[in-house]
Order: C-alpha cells, then sequence, then structure tokens
C-alpha cells in the first residue's frame, strides 16, 4: 500500500490516462513476497525515480511492467491497456515499452548500427533504409554517431549502455524503464549516461528509472517513489523527500546513502 500518496493526483496527464498504472499488484519468489499490494501510476511525460535498499522489489517492480516477471494478483496497464498474459497482444505492448537494463544486452556478433535498427526491421516491419536513417539519428542523439560501425566489445562500458538507451528508443517506446542503468560501470562512464538520461526526461519521455543516483534523482524526477520491504513507503516530489522524508525507514536510507 502506498504510505503517502500526496502526488498522486499528479501522476493522471492532462487526457486522465495514466501511461503506467498498477493496481493492487502482488509478486511472490516462493515464500518471499517481494511486491506487496503497489498502487502507482505514472502520467504521460513524467519522470519517476525509484529509490530504496537493496531487496526491497525495485527490480522486481521495474520488470513487471512489461512482464519480465508475471505478478501473482492484481493489474498493470499502458497507456489504458492492460497486459495481457502472453502471446502476440504482449508481444505488441512490449514494443511500446522500452528496457533499459544494468547489462546492456547488445548482440556481440552484430555492429552498434545493426544493434540499433533491428527490431524496427523484425518486429515493426521498417524497411531497412528508413531504419538505418532513424537509427543515426538516435546514435547521434546520444552521442556515439561514429561508433555505428564498431561492435559492442570495442565500446567502452558508457557507450555501450547509450548504444543500449538508442536501441530501446529505436522502437519509438511510449514510456522507457531503466532497471539501475548505472550499476554495472565505471564511475567515470556514470555521468554521460546520467546526462542521456536527463536529455530524455528533458524531451518529454515517460520513464521509470530504478537507481541509486541521487544526483539524477533530485534533477531530472517528477516523483521519487520510495520502496521499503516490498511496498511503497513514500511518493513525493524529490524536494519533499531529500529535505523531509515522512518515514523512518527513509531516514534511515538516506542518512546511509548520503554519507557515502
Amino acid at each position: 500500500m502506498t504510505a503517502d500518496t500526496s502526488s498522486t493526483s499528479s501522476a493522471r496527464s492532462s487526457s486522465g490516462t495514466p501511461m503506467i498504472r498498477m493496481t493492487g499488484v502482488d509478486k511472490h519468489f516462493g515464500d518471499l513476497h517481494v511486491l506487496r499490494d503497489i498502487d502507482l501510476e505514472v502520467a504521460r511525460g513524467q519522470v519517476v525515480v525509484v529509490l530504496g535498499p537493496s531487496g526491497s522489489g525495485k527490480s522486481t517492480l521495474c520488470r513487471t511492467i512489461n512482464r519480465l516477471e508475471p505478478i501473482d494478483s492484481g493489474e498493470i496497464a499502458i497507456d489504458g491497456t492492460p497486459l495481457p498474459a502472453e502471446g502476440k497482444a504482449l508481444a505488441g505492448l512490449r514494443a511500446d515499452v522500452g528496457m533499459v537494463f544494468q547489462s546492456f544486452n547488445l548482440f556481440a556478433h552484430k555492429t552498434i548500427l545493426e544493434n540499433v535498427t533491428l527490431a524496427p526491421q523484425k518486429v515493426r516491419g521498417t524497411r531497412r533504409e528508413d531504419a538505418e536513417k532513424a537509427g543515426m539519428v538516435l546514435l547521434e542523439r546520444v552521442g556515439i554517431a561514429n561508433q555505428k560501425d564498431k561492435y559492442p566489445a570495442q565500446l567502452s562500458g558508457g557507450q555501450q549502455q547509450r548504444a543500449a538507451i538508442a536501441r530501446a528508443l529505436a522502437m519509438t517506446p511510449k514510456v522507457m524503464l531503466f532497471d539501475e542503468p548505472t550499476s554495472a560501470l565505471d564511475p567515470e562512464m556514470v555521468q554521460e549516461v546520467l546526462d542521456t538520461m536527463t536529455g530524455l526526461a528533458s524531451d518529454g519521455m515517460t520513464m521509470l528509472v530504478v537507481t541509486h543516483e541521487m544526483g539524477f534523482a533530485r534533477r531530472a524526477a517528477h516523483r521519487v517513489v520510495f520502496m521499503s520491504d516490498g511496498e511503497i513507503a513514500e511518493d513525493s516530489t524529490p524536494e519533499a523527500f531529500f529535505s523531509k522524508p515522512k518515514t523512518d525507514r527513509a531516514r534511515d536510507f538516506l542518512g546511509k546513502i548520503l554519507t557515502h
């Protein structure tokens, strides 16, 4: 259950339909109850950063939104359409939800441009020339157009993650999910990825971001969702969360994070 729902009303866009809506979502891994009665809405164009200690359910929450993890009960809807359980309908809806992981998951035997253009051709039926033209625009956008003919192993970690972001954007998704996108990067590469994500936020992309990057949360988020023990303990603006957290769990978390 959401402990602080002061900003829930802001989760609805002017159209009235949230881009992401989770209602009464529960998820177990065996005896472990990892998501407990989750209610969450994310409006079109909103950036929501999900924070919390390890094991709090953040990544699982992110992965249920495109059913990489099936849920036990409740409902998840993308732009008003409930997530199908399986089949072509699920594949179609997944195409509208871009996902960027901790690991880059690029195809090692394909060039960066081929990685970016493969899904639009296979899933959307885009002509190769059109996919490549759009792919170059995206690689330019994330700052690695000059790496288009290289293979993933020839790029730095930060460049590979930016390629992964371009690949997700190539499907023209309605929403982007980021699951700890900088956690596998060397410190000097983190900022280039965060800058790319901040640019997406500025452009109005709907984003749900699981991260430990407090600077990004302060700078780019419209809302901070704090999770603890599988529940949403707080849901508020970055200013309110960082300056005056409402729960002991959040105060304890911030005390440990911000002193490191």
